[in-house]
C-alpha cells in the first residue's frame, strides 16, 4: 500500500515537472522571436534552455530505475547428461544413451523474503520524488536568472537611450560654444575644455552599445540561442510599481513553496525508506530447487531449499550507515530550512533598501538635477557663470540620471529575488 501511494504522488510530481518538455520537444523546430516581453523570455527559457532539458531527463532515468526496483529474480533452468562415453564413440548407441546415460533437468528460483522488492520500489520512488524536486528548484533559479538578465538588458537599453540623449545636449552646447568663440565672447581655451568635455559623453555612448550587446548575449543564453533572432528587442522598460508585502507571510509561504526545502524533506524520506529496505536485506532469501532425473528406465523428481544461515553477515554494516544517512538527511532540512529562513530575510531588506533608493531619487532629486543643469547652462550662456560650474552641473546630471536607472533596475531585480525567495511569483 505504502509503494502504490509513493508511486501515486511521484506520478503527480514527475507528470508536472516533464509536462513542458513532452509539450515542446526539442528537436521541435522554433521561429525565431524578435521582441520578448519577460513573461515571453520565461516561458522560452524553461521550454528551450538546453540545461534544464537536460536536468529534466534525470526525473525519466529515475523512473527507469523504478522499473528495476520492481523487477522479481529471474527463475534459472540447466541441463545435464551424466555417462556419456565420448573416448569411446562407438558405444554411443541409442541403447546406450537410452539406458546408460542419465539425465537430469534442474529448475531453480529465489524467493526474496523481508519485503525487499516492495521496499526497493518505495525507495526508487522517493527518489524519484527527489529528483523531480530539485528540476522544479533548478526551474525557479533559472525564473530568476531569465527575469534577472531581462532587467539588465532593459537597464541597458535605458542607459544607451540616456547616453545617446546626454550626448546630442551636450554636443549643442559645444556647437552654440564654437559659435560664442567665433563671436569672440569666451576664450578659445575654455571652448577646448567644454569640446574635451564631449569625449566623456562619446566613451559613454560606447560603453553604453556595448553593455546593451552583452546583456542581449546573456539573456539569449538562457532563452536558447535559436529561439530569438539575431536583432531581437526587448519590450518593457524600467518602471517603480510599488509592491506591499509582510517579511511574516513571506516566510511563511516560502517554508511551504520552496521545492529545494521540499527536496530535502523528501530526501529524509527517502533515507528513512533506505534504512528500512537495509533492514530487510538482514533476511536471507530462499532458494528453490526443482529437479528431474532420468536414468534407464527410471525417472526421479527433487527438491531442495537452500538459505544462508546469517552467523557473520546480518548487514550490520549497512544498516549503521543508512541510520548515519537518516540523521545527516534530518540536519540537511534544518539547515535548509534556516537557508530558507534567510533568504527571505535578506531579499526583503533588498526590497526595501532598493525601494526606500527609488523613492528618494522620485522625491525632488531628479529635478533638482535637471533645474541644475539648466540653471548652469543659461547662466554660461550669459557669460555671468563659470566653466567648472556648468562642466560639474553636466557631470552632476549624468551621475544622478545613471543612478536613477541603476536604481530601478535594482528596485525590479530586488522584486523578483523576492519570488526566488518564496518559490513562487508573489510580487509580478
Amino acid at each position: 500500500m505504502y509503494a502504490a501511494r509513493s508511486y501515486a504522488a511521484s506520478a503527480v510530481v514527475i507528470a508536472a515537472t516533464v509536462a513542458p518538455v513532452a509539450a515542446q520537444p526539442a528537436a521541435t523546430p522554433v521561429a525565431s522571436v524578435t521582441h520578448l516581453s519577460m513573461d515571453d523570455a520565461v516561458r522560452l527559457a524553461l521550454a528551450r534552455n538546453p540545461s534544464i532539458a537536460a536536468q529534466r531527463l534525470d526525473v525519466d532515468a529515475s523512473k527507469a530505475d523504478e522499473i528495476t526496483a520492481g523487477l522479481k529474480p529471474n527463475p534459472s533452468v540447466s541441463f545435464g547428461a551424466d555417462g556419456l562415453a565420448l573416448f569411446s564413440p562407438r558405444r554411443l548407441t541409442p541403447s546406450f544413451l537410452g539406458n546408460d546415460v542419465s539425465y537430469s533437468g534442474t529448475l531453480d528460483y529465489t524467493f526474496e523474503r523481508g519485503g525487499k522488492r516492495d521496499r526497493r520500489m518505495t525507495v526508487a520512488a522517493d527518489t524519484t520524488n527527489v529528483t523531480a524536486q530539485n528540476v522544479l528548484d533548478a526551474e525557479r533559479q533559472l525564473r530568476f536568472d531569465t527575469r534577472q538578465a531581462f532587467i539588465n538588458v532593459l537597464l541597458a537599453k535605458a542607459s544607451s537611450d540616456l547616453a545617446a540623449d546626454n550626448l546630442q545636449s551636450f554636443s549643442q552646447v559645444v556647437d552654440i560654444n564654437q559659435q560664442r568663440v567665433q563671436a569672440g565672447d569666451i576664450a578659445e581655451a575654455d571652448f577646448y575644455r567644454i569640446s574635451l568635455q564631449k569625449l566623456a559623453f562619446q566613451q559613454d555612448v560606447s560603453a553604453a552599445a556595448v553593455a546593451l550587446v552583452q546583456a542581449k548575449a546573456a539573456l539569449r543564453q538562457l532563452v536558447g540561442y535559436e529561439s530569438v533572432a539575431d536583432t531581437f528587442d526587448v519590450d518593457g522598460t524600467l518602471t517603480y510599481a510599488p509592491e506591499t508585502a509582510t517579511l511574516d507571510d513571506l516566510k511563511q509561504a516560502a517554508l511551504a513553496t520552496r521545492p529545494d526545502l521540499a527536496a530535502a524533506e523528501r530526501a529524509a524520506s527517502l533515507a528513512r525508506d533506505a534504512a528500512a529496505l537495509e533492514r530487510a536485506n538482514r533476511a536471507r532469501d530462499v532458494g528453490g530447487e526443482l529437479s528431474y532425473t532420468h536414468t534407464g528406465p527410471d525417472n526421479a523428481i527433487g527438491v531442495g531449499v537452500g538459505i544462508d544461515l546469517p552467523i557473520h553477515d546480518r548487514n550490520q554494516g549497512n544498516i549503521a550507515h543508512a541510520d548515519v544517512a537518516v540523521r545527516q538527511a534530518e540536519v540537511t532540512v534544518a539547515a535548509t530550512r534556516t537557508a530558507v529562513l534567510t533568504d527571505v530575510v535578506n531579499a526583503y531588506a533588498a526590497f526595501q533598501t532598493s525601494r526606500d533608493v527609488v523613492e528618494l531619487f522620485q522625491s525632488g532629486y531628479l529635478d533638482q538635477a535637471q533645474q541644475s543643469l539648466d540653471i548652469s547652462r543659461y547662466v554660461y550662456q550669459q557669460g555671468s557663470g563659470t566653466l567648472l560650474d556648468l562642466l560639474d552641473a553636466e557631470r552632476t546630471y549624468r551621475d544622478t540620471q545613471v543612478g536613477y536607472l541603476q536604481a530601478l533596475a535594482a528596485y525590479m531585480t530586488s522584486v523578483q529575488q523576492i519570488n526566488l525567495a518564496v518559490g513562487k511569483q508573489v510580487m509580478p
